[in-house]
């Protein structure tokens, strides 16, 4: 197995990191991990073929514009 080596890291990021870790009953190195493995997951084509999926999915409905939707809820 591999290891990676993250330098010059914010405090900031580290800190919010082991509270995520915690939250999820992980080691801030578990964590990290998941994160990784998840945002590796993907590959483009994959998220290609997922969206052309869903594109297929929804053809042909008379779905409504969201933004026209926020905007009447907003000017209530």
């Amino acid at each position: 197995m591999s290891s990676i080596l993250v330098r010059n890291l914010d405090t900031r990021i580290v800190n919010r990191l082991k509270t995520i870790a915690k939250q999820h009953g992980r080691s801030l190195q578990g964590e990290v991990k998941a994160i990784l493995t998840q945002a590796a997951s993907f590959l483009i084509a994959e998220t290609v073929s997922i969206s052309a999926q869903w594109h297929k999915n929804l053809a042909g409905r008379d779905l409504s514009d969201s933004a026209a939707l926020i905007r009447e809820d907003r000017n209530r």
